[in-house]
């Protein structure tokens, strides 16, 4: 062939040099140095393959760093929500998340939350979708959110879901569960989980601070918390009855009932406890229940109702539950100027 086919011949040595520039190998072997039988590319092609490899590695590494940035984050309900990037534009649908939101830094992403949401006050600014029952589907679907979050009670997560939004259920009701939740909605905001854990340490430390402030009159109080009419009351497992008991005070409600149990009125009255505690929403606040009026708590005076603006920080398992045990720590001190105990004139 070396002699019959000398075109041929060139084209093939020509055809492998090229092979191996685009390989990325800069230099041809020896044996293609001839200049008849392996052009040089000019100086201005050479120039545009380089500036083609350059761009195909930058576009390479701005994929890898964006795979590298990526991450999941695993709601209550056990759903998984894959994030690209950390959420800019998040829409909440309970004020302890909204809360959350904003106690880790985040409360400018905020563009809609639900009609109670009213903490901080730069919240009462931007736009309400209803309620964790009752959302506006077609607002917060309008808001184009990056993120929506909500309570696993809500009836709108299935729904949202299915509309492409991405949905995060998480419900604290415990004080573990605040804990946990304010890591998950760091780590939803693509923030690290030292901002949650900061947030948690402030919390813990001024509700021992608050039960630090009692008195010892006011300890070993047996304390029953009405939430709302029912009546709904806070059991020893709940959030609040878990404050109660780091306060020194006793539930008047058994532990086996659960967090929230609705109690007959007839209930109340066997367990009479010490100090009565009543939310804006009680039955309290309006009108007692029927022979209520014999409780020890009401005949000497122990009972606290509280006005909605605390009563919205009582019942948010929250950033501001060290200011709720402030709360029930003054109810406390308040009311129990005298030995819990004492018999009733």
């Amino acid at each position: 062939m070396s002699g019959r086919w000398p075109i041929a011949r060139a084209a093939l040595r020509y055809f492998s040099l090229s092979l191996w520039e685009r390989a990325g190998v800069r230099a041809a072997p020896a044996s293609f140095a001839t200049k008849a039988l392996s052009p040089q590319p000019s100086p201005a092609r050479g120039r545009g393959r380089s500036r083609g490899w350059r761009t195909g590695l930058c576009c390479l590494s701005l994929l890898a760093a964006h795979a590298a940035h990526a991450y999941e984050v695993t709601d209550d309900t056990g759903r998984t929500v894959r994030f690209d990037a950390p959420p800019q534009r998040v829409v909440s649908l309970l004020p302890s998340l909204t809360e959350s939101v904003c106690e880790l830094g985040a409360c400018a992403r905020l563009v809609g939350v639900d009609r109670y949401s009213n903490w901080p006050a730069s919240v009462a600014k931007l736009p309400q979708v209803g309620g964790g029952l009752d959302p506006n589907i077609e607002a917060i679907v309008a808001l184009k959110p990056d993120v929506v979050l909500l309570a696993t009670s809500s009836r709108a997560s299935d729904r949202l879901a299915a509309l492409g939004l991405k949905v995060l259920a998480l419900e604290p009701k415990t004080h573990a569960d605040v804990q946990r939740v304010l890591k998950k909605t760091a780590a939803v905001l693509g923030q690290p989980t030292a901002d949650a854990e900061r947030v948690w340490r402030q919390i813990d430390a001024g509700v021992s601070a608050a039960a630090q402030s009692l008195p010892e009159r006011a300890r070993g109080a047996r304390v029953l918390f009405e939430v709302s009419r029912g009546p709904y009351v806070a059991g020893e497992l709940s959030f609040i009855g878990e404050t109660l008991t780091r306060l020194g005070a006793r539930n008047a409600v058994s532990a086996a009932l659960g967090p929230f149990p609705r109690l007959s009125p007839e209930y109340v009255l066997r367990a009479d406890p010490d100090v009565l505690m009543a939310g804006s929403r009680s039955m309290l606040a309006t009108a007692p229940y029927p022979g209520w009026a014999q409780l020890r708590a009401v005949r000497q005076g122990r009972v606290c109702i509280f006005d909605s603006a605390q009563s919205d920080v009582l019942v948010r398992p929250g950033p501001r539950m060290a200011e709720a045990a402030r709360i029930m720590a003054r109810c406390l001190s308040d009311k129990l100027g005298a030995k819990v105990g004492a018999k009733a004139p």
